[in-house]
C-alpha cells in the first residue's frame, strides 16, 4: 500500500528539519565580500571533466564545460545568442547554410585553435552513433566544412532557424578530446580542495598582458548535493547555487536563505509523465488518458510551489507549429468530472480483464518528488489503481518523469523529448516533423503530431520545469531566463 499524504510529509520532515537546525539563526542575503572570489555550488554530479559524446552530463560537469570550453556561440546572462569561437555568421540559401568566421582563439598551452579542429569536434557530436544528448536533433546536418583556416560552413538538409540555439549548449562546446579543455571564458586549476579554481583565460590578441586575475574575477565551482550548497551559502561561503530542481525545493524554505537571494527562472520544457510500457492496461490510450484526468495538477503543484502553474498540454505555446497547442480531449470538463470517468474507465476494465491494475512510475529522490508521489499516487488510488514508486532509471518502470527545459524553442524538440513508447501513427508523425522539406510544411507535421500525441496520451503533462537558483547580491548581471542557464563569465557587472 501507499503511505497517505500525512505519513509522506512525515518521512522527509526530519531531514529537512534537521538541516534547519544545523542550519540555525535568521535568514542571510548571503553577501561576502565584494573582491573575494565567487563561488558557485552546482547541484547534480562532480565538477569533473568529461566527454558530451559519453552520455548526458549532469550539472555540475555541464556549467563546467560551458565555462572552459566554448563553442561556436554561446548564451549570454539572458540566455540569448552571443559569439563564442566565431566572431560572426551569416546565414544563406533560405536557412540552409550557415557560415561561421572564427575569432583568435586559442588552447590553454597557447596554440591556436583551427576551424579544422573546431570541424571534427562538431562532427563528432553530431555524428548519427553519438551518445551526445543533442546528436539526435542535429540530424539535419548534411555536412560540416572548413572552407579556410577561419572559416567554417554548416550545411543543413532542410531549413532550420533554430540551429544556433542548440550550437550555444554545453553539449556543443568545442575541447580537446584527451584533455577535455577549450578556449575558456575560463582555464580551470585544481584548488586542492574538491572544487575546481576557474581563472579568466588569457586575450590571445593581448600576449603581452601577464597581469594575474583579481580575486572577484576567479570563480570556485563545487558539484554537490542541494543540501550541503544550501549549506554552504547559509554560512556565507558561498555566492551562487545553481541548477536547483523540484526534488530538492521544499529543503530551500527551511535553509533560512533570504528571500531576495532566492530566483526561480521562468524555464520552458516538459514536467510531466511519460508512458515507457504500453502494455496491459496501458497498451490503451484510453486508460492512459484515465490517468491523466485523474491528477489534480493544481493541488501538486502548489503542494510544492504556491506559484507553480499547472498545465495540460504537450507545447507550452505555438512556438513554430502551424496551430495552438493541441487540448486533450477531456480540458473543459471539471475535475470532479474528469475523476468520475476516469474510475468509470477502470472499473470498466476491471470487470473484462479481473485482478489488481499496478502502474510503477519511475521519480527521482528528494523530498519535492515525494511530494509529487504523494499526489500521484492518491490520485491513482482513488481510481482503483494500485500504484508503486521506483527509482528514476529503473527499467521495470511504466510511467517516467520527465524533467527537462528544452535547448531550444521548437515544438520538434517537444514532441520527440515526450514520444516515449508512441504508438506507430504518432511516431509517424513526428519523424515526419523531423524530415519535413521547409518550414511551412514542417510547422503542419508538427501541429499533427501534437494533436496525435496528445490523442494518444502517452505522455501526461503536469506543468513547466521548476529551476530555482540562489544568487548573492553582488553578483549584478545575474538574470533569469526561459533556457535557466546561467553563464559564469555572466555573474559581474564589472566582469563582462
Amino acid at each position: 500500500m501507499v503511505a497517505p499524504a500525512g505519513n509522506t510529509m512525515q518521512r522527509f520532515a526530519l531531514p529537512v528539519l534537521t538541516l534547519a537546525l544545523l542550519l540555525g539563526g535568521c535568514g542571510t542575503a548571503g553577501q561576502r565580500k565584494d573582491n573575494a572570489p565567487v563561488v558557485v555550488s552546482a547541484i547534480g554530479g562532480t565538477a569533473e571533466p568529461g566527454d558530451p559524446s559519453a552520455g548526458e552530463m549532469p550539472m555540475a560537469r555541464r556549467v563546467l564545460m560551458d565555462a572552459t570550453a566554448q563553442g561556436l556561440v554561446r548564451f549570454d546572462a539572458a540566455g540569448q545568442i552571443e559569439p563564442g569561437l566565431a566572431e560572426r555568421w551569416i546565414v544563406i540559401d533560405d536557412g540552409r547554410s550557415y557560415i561561421f568566421r572564427l575569432r583568435d582563439a586559442v588552447w590553454p598551452n597557447g596554440e591556436p585553435i583551427t576551424a579544422e579542429q573546431v570541424v571534427r569536434v562538431l562532427r563528432r557530436a553530431a555524428a548519427s552513433g553519438s551518445r551526445n544528448a543533442l546528436a539526435p536533433f542535429l540530424a539535419v546536418i548534411e555536412e560540416i566544412v572548413e572552407m579556410t583556416p577561419q572559416v567554417i560552413e554548416v550545411r543543413l538538409k532542410r531549413p532550420r532557424p533554430d540551429l544556433l540555439k542548440l550550437f550555444a549548449q554545453p553539449e556543443l562546446a568545442v575541447f580537446r578530446t584527451r584533455r577535455f579543455d577549450g578556449s575558456g571564458p575560463f582555464l580551470a586549476d585544481r584548488d586542492g580542495g574538491s572544487g575546481l579554481r576557474l581563472r579568466p583565460a588569457p586575450d590571445p590578441t593581448r600576449p603581452e598582458d601577464r597581469t594575474a586575475p583579481a580575486p572577484e574575477e576567479t570563480v570556485r565551482l563545487f558539484g554537490e548535493r542541494a543540501a550541503v550548497a544550501l549549506a554552504r551559502f547559509r554560512a556565507r561561503e558561498s555566492d551562487l547555487i545553481l541548477g536547483g530542481t523540484f526534488a530538492d525545493w521544499p529543503i530551500v524554505g527551511r535553509a533560512g536563505i533570504a528571500s531576495d537571494n532566492i530566483q526561480i527562472d521562468p524555464a520552458i520544457g516538459l514536467f510531466g509523465l511519460a508512458v515507457v510500457r504500453p502494455e496491459g492496461f496501458l497498451a490503451d490510450a484510453g486508460n492512459r488518458a484515465a490517468i491523466a484526468m485523474a491528477i489534480d495538477r493544481a493541488a501538486l503543484t502548489s503542494a510544492v510551489l504556491p506559484d507553480w502553474a499547472p498545465v495540460e498540454t504537450l507545447l507550452p505555446g505555438q512556438l513554430d507549429s502551424a496551430a495552438p497547442p493541441a487540448q486533450p480531449s477531456w480540458a473543459p470538463l471539471s475535475f470532479d468530472a474528469r475523476r468520475e470517468n476516469a474510475r468509470a474507465r477502470v472499473a470498466g476494465w476491471k470487470r473484462s480483464h479481473p485482478g489488481r491494475i499496478a502502474v510503477q512510475i519511475a521519480l527521482p529522490s528528494g523530498p519535492g518528488a515525494t511530494l509529487v508521489w504523494a499526489h500521484i499516487a492518491e490520485a491513482l488510488l482513488n481510481i482503483g489503481i494500485q500504484p508503486q514508486r521506483v527509482g528514476l532509471d529503473d527499467s521495470s518502470a511504466d510511467l517516467r518523469l520527465i524533467d527537462a527545459v528544452a535547448p531550444y524553442d521548437s515544438g520538434r524538440w517537444f514532441l520527440a523529448t515526450a514520444c516515449r513508447a508512441c504508438s506507430d501513427d504518432p511516431a509517424t508523425l513526428v519523424a515526419a516533423a523531423r524530415d519535413a522539406p521547409d518550414l511551412y510544411n514542417r510547422a503542419h507535421r508538427i501541429a499533427e503530431a501534437d494533436a496525435a500525441i496528445t490523442a494518444d496520451a502517452t505522455y501526461i503533462p503536469i506543468a513547466q520545469p521548476l529551476r530555482w537558483s540562489v544568487v548573492a547580491l553582488r553578483l549584478g548581471a545575474w538574470q533569469r531566463n526561459t533556457r535557466a542557464w546561467h553563464p559564469l563569465n555572466h555573474l559581474r557587472n564589472d566582469s563582462e
